[in-house]
Order: C-alpha cells, then sequence, then structure tokens
C-alpha cells in the first residue's frame, strides 16, 4: 500500500465529515428554495392556516437540517476522540436542540396566526376582537415555553416532581415576593375575561389621570396613547381597584345647555322653546328615540334659562362638535326671529333723588 493510500485510509473520517457538511449544505439549499416557492404559492391561496405553518418552519426546519448534519458529523469525530468527555454529552444536545427547535417553531406558527387571522378579517370587513386574539396567542405561548421547559429539565435529570414539592413548599414567599407581579398578572386577566375594554377603545377613569387610546393590554401592563400623543403604562393591577370609563361604547352623545334670554322677553320665552324643540325633532343628527328636553328651568339673576338637553346619534367626537355647533347657531337664529335677545349680566341702579329740608 502506498503512502498516499495509507494516510487516504488513515483520514477516510475527515473525509466522511466534510460529505456529511456538504450534504447538510445541498440539502439546506434545495430546502430553502422549495420552501421559497411554497410560502408564495401559500400567500396567493390565502389559506391563512398553510401560510402561517410554512413560513413558521421555514427558519427552524433549515437549523433542523444542519442540526441532524452536525450531529452525524460528530457521531465520526467522537469515535476518533472517545477520550473526550465533551462528545458524551453530544446525544442529549441534540435532543435539546430538537425540543428548541420545534417550541422555537409552534411560537412562530402561533404568532403568525394571530397575525394573518387579524388581517384577513380587516381585509374581509369583519369585526375582530384584537384583544382576545392576542390574549389566546399569549397564553398558548406560554404553555408551549413551560411544557418545553419541563421537557428540558426532565432531559438532563432535573427531578420535576422536587421542583413541584419546592413549588409547594416556597410558594408562600415567592407569593409575597411577588405580590405586584401577581397583581398585574391577574389584572390582565380580568381584563381579557371581562373585555371592559380593547384595543383601539378611548377610556378614562374617574379615579386617577388615566385618559387615552388602549394601543397594547399586555400581562404586566396596558399602553394607553394619551391625547397629546405620550403612551402611559399601566400596570394591569390598577383596574382591579378602579372604575373605568369607555367612551368608545357610548350609543350617543348628548348636548346639555343653559341659554338664557333676557327678563323683557319673559312673553316669548313659551314660543322660542317650541320652535326650538321642533327644531331639535327635525334635525337629521338629533336621535328622537332619546331623551329630548326643551323647557324654562331657571329664574337667574340678570336672565331667564331655559334647558336644551337631547342626543346625537354619531358618538364621534368631530362629527358631534359639527352637530352641536349647527345646534346652537340655529337656536340664536330661533331667538333672533321672534325679537328677542340673548341675556348678559346686567345691574339695575335705581338712584333715590335728595329731599329738601326746610
Amino acid at each position: 500500500m502506498s503512502d498516499w493510500q495509507l494516510l487516504l485510509a488513515n483520514n477516510l473520517w475527515l473525509l466522511q465529515i466534510f460529505g456529511y457538511v456538504l450534504a447538510t449544505a445541498i440539502v439546506q439549499a434545495i430546502t430553502s428554495r422549495v420552501l421559497t416557492r411554497v410560502i408564495a404559492k401559500a400567500e396567493k391561496t390565502r389559506i391563512i392556516v398553510d401560510e402561517a405553518l410554512f413560513k413558521a418552519i421555514s427558519k427552524p426546519l433549515l437549523i433542523l437540517i444542519w442540526l441532524v448534519g452536525l450531529s452525524l458529523a460528530m457521531i465520526i469525530l467522537a469515535d476518533q476522540a472517545q477520550g473526550f468527555t465533551l462528545f458524551a454529552y453530544v446525544p442529549k444536545l441534540k435532543k435539546l436542540g430538537f425540543v428548541i427547535i420545534i417550541t422555537w417553531a409552534c411560537v412562530r406558527f402561533i404568532r403568525n396566526m394571530e397575525r394573518l387571522h387579524i388581517e384577513a378579517c380587516i381585509a374581509k370587513n369583519k369585526e375582530v376582537d384584537k384583544t382576545l386574539v392576542h390574549a389566546v396567542g399569549q397564553l398558548l405561548t406560554i404553555s408551549i415555553v413551560i411544557t418545553s421547559t419541563l421537557a428540558c429539565m426532565q432531559l438532563f435529570g432535573v427531578p420535576i416532581s422536587g421542583l413541584l414539592a419546592f413549588g409547594g413548599i416556597g410558594g408562600a414567599g415567592v407569593a409575597f415576593a411577588s405580590k405586584d407581579l401577581l397583581d398585574n398578572f391577574f389584572g390582565g386577566l380580568v381584563v381579557y375575561l371581562d373585555r371592559p375594554f380593547k384595543v383601539g377603545d378611548w377610556i378614562r377613569s374617574p379615579d386617577k389621570p388615566i385618559e387615552g387610546t388602549v394601543e397594547y393590554i399586555g400581562w404586566r401592563v396596558t399602553r394607553i396613547r394619551t391625547f397629546d400623543k405620550r403612551p402611559l403604562y399601566v400596570p394591569n393591577g390598577s383596574f382591579l381597584t378602579i372604575s373605568v370609563e369607555n367612551p368608545s361604547r357610548m350609543t350617543n352623545r348628548r348636548i346639555k345647555t343653559n341659554i338664557g334670554i333676557r327678563y323683557q322677553d319673559a312673553d316669548k320665552m313659551d314660543i322660542i322653546v317650541n320652535d326650538v324643540k321642533s327644531m331639535l325633532t327635525q334635525h337629521p343628527e338629533i336621535d328622537t328615540n332619546q331623551t329630548l328636553i326643551v323647557n324654562m328651568v331657571e329664574f337667574g339673576a340678570s336672565s331667564l334659562n331655559f334647558m336644551v338637553y337631547t342626543f346625537t346619534k354619531t358618538t364621534n367626537w368631530v362629527k358631534f362638535q359639527e352637530v352641536q355647533h349647527d345646534v346652537f347657531l340655529k337656536i340664536l337664529a330661533i331667538i333672533d326671529s321672534h325679537d328677542a335677545e340673548c341675556a348678559f349680566p346686567t345691574q339695575t341702579l335705581y338712584l333715590e333723588s335728595p329731599t329738601s329740608k326746610d
């Protein structure tokens, strides 16, 4: 046998490792091209499950291919270095890699399904509760991560029963130390279950200076965008102890005001009130199915006051202001049409003439 043949026979394992690495690279390249085409077709079909699945496994599958190829190469390398203790952990590390990759793929699938479902509902003009979809996605993600963590612990010989026993013994201490964290978690759970508001709602609290549009509801904090465009992060535990108003769910907006006319126009009060009531009844933006009141309510210091109490059909803040503006102008026109005037604060002074002395 020649020297080069002897050298080749002694180092054949290097060729085998090179072959595994080369084969892995080829399989990875082919798989990547196939997945790219499959994902493109799935996007055209608009089947969100297929699209979410293929997009979820695209990167984890490529990593899995390399994990399998390198693990095969490591087996050959371990045979050549049998005294090296690190190679004894290769089988466990390979199993750990499988668990991590599968967990990664599942989490990506859940996130893709969450995003694609919301996008599909919006594209079809269907109402979608983003808060509920996000909550379900988070619960599934947490469940998968916890299950994977327990599987990894079991893989490396960590007794799960001992961990559970420790949790029972130290549960009170941990609960006391993480009281605020638990309050925020259960506060978030209450928000998800009772659904007093959802993402996109305008909320405010009479108990705390909280007002704005909800942008994100997490398990610890809720992010609210205030009207001056600043982000406000509210711990979810706060929602267990405060009242929350949700103006986004109002059915109507209310117009309520008092208008005063002069005392010398008292004889015109009745006809003005009737004309204002008739105008509101015929106004296209006033909801006549709701309470509508126009009555004199007060003898003011310098005016006779009548109240206008009614509701608009719109709940949009900008449009409401336009409707209220139009109603007020029409009321002023009615008062003017009867040669009456709105009163303003006045005082009348009576001067007593001096008496002459004899």
